[in-house]
């Protein structure tokens, strides 16, 4: 048999001997997936054989590469591999006369443009409720965030990366009694922690992450001259340092495509699938509002023809509600080494149509490396028996490919140079910082007013003095200066002038650019 046959995609050989075919209908493949099991039971290489599966059947995948594994998709695998004799027999043993090595169509990013194109995108499309999962706000932090991306609409001033994130906080600070009095109250504390957790995510890569040229969602549909999906592999190894943004980016990308995708119903196949690896970071500490929008997602996504599977050590890593609308489960091997690991256990096994030739737990259990319970939707959605199924070797190599290969299969992607050299146009940051050179050019124009108009108003007074002698001198105490403050700011805008060019300047920019607009 074929991996692409009239029944779907060949997933293994199930049954006492193996013998029995488990196929994934592809109608069905939008309904959702979980692929669960403990660390070296396999999951790796059947999030492989289904990526393989789903590109050859012409629709694209994205998938993230958490130890830099599966990069071996864009290269065939060899006769010379170690494990060949193993992977023929166990074809042989499932009956998969097809088996033949072949390499994939692959596109590789990075957010941190090193192994891959630089993705990106900006910080409105990320949007004050991810970015507050991002930088760990509290309920209040997020309020202000909130405030801050009301008041850049209302203004209509682009929030594209860091920066502008920042000079536009910086600004509400400076801003937030007239701002409290309108939006709600806005303390110096919140600006001040959530400015901290800017400088943080700054610090550990993040900005890299804010920017233009955004991702355009088509570059991820694509396929190569014979009609192959295109294989999407988001770099993770060096991103998964920063669990939260790993997770926030993933949950960004599945939110744009459900907020931008068309209803197409039940279509024959997915138009695309989403591996979410590591899935339960996407759940640890969530707020419930996140969750829920999780929740949502998954619920209608399939609609728009895109199927997502979860991909974690054990189901329970999955919120109940999430776990019931996945449809497509195959599940490795569970230890039960504590009282706490047989629970989850005996809740994995539960999530299974019995099969009356084994015990469901005691499978779960007993599956060896590259083995699992399967349980794979059938005709009209029904969930099918469950079945001890021996998944079927992979075409592409297993294992990391050189980085020379790498470079290479960069280098020939068709969306080659187009993200790779940044775009910094007029948005926030540059905006206020003209409204601040600006505010400073009138400052020194008035200064140089008043000085001129010095000498003038000196005689007048001496003139008034001569003129009045009846005036008593205790009386006619010579007036002050209109207004000493006014001096010392217009001072200080003259000096902030001359600093506008510096790195020192930039910052002083986003210290005081509230202060200079209050009254505007």
């Amino acid at each position: 048999m074929s991996d692409q046959g009239e029944s779907g995609i060949f997933v293994g050989g199930g049954g006492r001997d193996y013998s029995e075919a488990q196929y994934l209908r592809p109608d069905y493949a939008n309904r959702h997936g979980l692929i669960a099991g403990a660390t070296g039971t396999g999951k790796t290489v059947t999030l492989q054989i289904l990526a393989e599966s789903f590109s050859a059947l012409g629709v694209p995948v994205v998938l993230s590469d958490v130890k830099g594994d599966l990069s071996g998709l864009g290269q065939a695998g060899s006769d010379s591999f170690k494990l060949h004799d193993a992977f023929i027999a166990r074809a042989e043993t499932i009956n998969f006369t097809d088996y033949a090595y072949r390499a994939f169509p692959v596109t590789f990013w990075d957010l941190f443009g090193e192994q891959g194109h630089p993705i990106r995108t900006t910080v409105a499309e990320m949007g004050p409720l991810l970015l507050s999962r991002l930088l760990d706000l509290t309920d209040a932090q997020e309020g202000v965030l909130n405030i801050a991306f009301r008041v850049a609409d209302e203004e209509s001033w682009p929030i594209l990366d860091l920066k502008d994130l920042q000079a536009l906080l910086v600004w509400v600070g400076e801003n937030r009694k007239t701002l409290s009095l309108r939006y709600g109250n806005v303390s110096s504390a919140s600006v001040g922690a959530i400015q901290r957790r800017l400088l943080v995510l700054e610090t550990e890569g993040g900005a890299k992450f804010f920017g233009e040229p955004a991702l355009e969602l088509d570059d991820l549909f694509l396929t190569d001259e014979t009609g192959a999906g295109r294989i999407n592999i988001l770099a993770a190894d060096k991103l998964m340092q920063s669990p939260r943004l790993y997770a926030t980016f993933l949950l960004w990308l599945l939110s744009e495509l459900f907020e931008t995708l068309p209803e197409v119903g039940d279509p024959d196949k997915p138009k695309l699938v989403f591996f979410f690896d590591e899935a339960h970071l996407l759940f640890e500490d969530a707020p419930k509002a996140l969750v829920d929008k999780v929740e949502q997602v998954a619920r209608l996504i399939r609609s728009k023809g895109v199927g997502v599977y979860f991909i974690t050590q054990n189901p329970a890593d999955v919120p109940e509600d999430i776990l019931g609308q996945l449809g497509n489960r195959i599940q490795h091997a569970l230890r039960a080494f504590t009282a706490k690991d047989r629970r989850a256990l005996q809740q994995a096994a539960q999530n299974y149509r019995d099969n009356p030739d084994f015990d469901i737990e005691d499978a779960i259990r007993e599956v060896g490396v590259g083995e699992a319970v399967t349980s794979l939707l059938e005709r009209k959605g029904i969930p099918g028996v469950a079945q001890r199924t021996l998944i079927r070797p992979p075409s592409s190599q297993l294992g990391p490919i050189t980085k020379a290969t790498r470079a290479a299969l960069i280098g020939q992607s068709p969306i080659a140079g187009k993200y790779e050299t940044i775009e910094d146009r007029e948005s926030a940051y540059e905006i206020l910082q003209k409204r601040a050179a600006e505010a400073a050019r009138e400052a020194e124009e008035a200064e140089a007013k008043e000085e001129q108009a010095a000498p003038a108003e000196r005689e007048y007074r001496a003139g008034r003095r001569y003129s009045a002698p009846n005036v008593s001198r205790s009386t006619s105490k010579p007036r002050r200066r209109s207004s000493r403050s006014d001096s010392v700011g217009t001072a200080f805008a003259k000096s902030f002038a001359r600093q506008m060019g510096t790195q020192s300047g930039r910052a002083v920019v986003r210290g005081i650019l509230g202060g200079l607009f209050r009254g505007r």
